[in-house]
């Protein structure tokens, strides 16, 4: 590990240290949104969001080369089909309880259908593990700008409206009987998830985004007693875990989101096991 700390601070290793920034400030939004994702127990819709996400990036490709549309980044068009994706999947899921897991599922598979077809029909050879796996070691300046505007804005909105969105993982009836609008605050929640899972999939792709979505805010709830605690252990885990991954991919030569997944999931079995051997005593 010191030779990695060794090669983030040389100059020629610009990239690794794009990637290590990346990882803390993503961090941020992945821990505090993390955490209503799993107290709302929403992570099949979170689902959903991500894999519709190909779509959006296989739209902005072939605009890119069909329309001659350079502007059109892949960024901007995994937002646009993550945005219209969380404001689907929660009308559905609030207004079509009995058939919400088919259409759930066939956004979910639509997303990335759509996603292959156009880039079939885009020329040109595009690394599509990159987007399905992450690959956090691409990271541009660009794309690091991108995720600080992203990131005010999900910390800004969910601290103007926190007590809005802990009413709506944990009693939104009450909310509801208080005149408020519990259906705005569910799918601005969804909306900040979809943008959340737009700065995961940079670093561990669209198959893997729903694991380090979860599992930090799930190892948190073990020793978090309120909610904010649970944010703020979530965002030092899942940094701790992105830099870690980070550190041992770089060094034997890996692939970064698999092994930022595979040490986060090592983790939280271990404190799984742990945590319920020591309660049973």
């Amino acid at each position: 590990m010191i030779d990695v700390f060794h090669a983030v601070i040389d100059p020629d290793n610009l990239f690794l240290r794009y990637a290590f920034i990346m990882g803390g400030l993503a961090s941020i939004s992945f821990g505090i949104i993390g955490t209503f994702v799993t107290t709302k127990r929403i992570g099949y819709l979170a689902g959903a969001i991500s894999h519709s996400v190909f779509g959006g990036i296989g739209l902005a490709l072939f605009l890119q080369v069909k329309a001659n549309l350079a502007w059109f980044d892949p960024i901007l068009g995994a937002i646009l089909a993550a945005i219209i994706a969380a404001v689907t999947v929660g009308l559905v899921s609030l207004h079509a309880k009995e058939r919400e897991d088919t259409i759930i599922g066939t956004i979910w598979a639509l997303g990335m259908a759509s996603g292959i077809l156009l880039i079939d029909k885009t020329p040109g050879y595009f690394n599509l593990s990159s987007y399905l796996f992450g690959d956090i070691l691409l990271i541009s300046s660009k794309d690091l700008l991108y995720v600080g505007c992203l990131d005010a804005l999900i910390l800004g909105v969910c601290v103007l409206f926190f007590n809005r969105f802990f009413s709506v993982c944990f009693d939104s009836e009450f909310m509801s009987l208080r005149g408020i609008n519990t259906t705005f605050f569910y799918l601005l929640l969804l909306i900040l998830t979809a943008l959340t899972i737009v700065l995961l999939v940079r670093i561990v792709g669209i198959v893997l985004v729903i694991a380090l979505l979860t599992i930090p805010p799930a190892i948190a709830s073990f020793y978090a007693k309120r909610l904010w605690q649970m944010m703020l252990y979530s965002i030092l885990l899942c940094t701790l875990f992105t830099w870690a991954g980070l550190g041992v991919s770089y060094s034997f030569s890996l692939s970064s989101g698999p092994t930022i997944i595979v040490l986060s999931g090592a983790a939280y079995l271990t404190l799984l096991f742990i945590h319920y051997f020591f309660k049973k005593k």
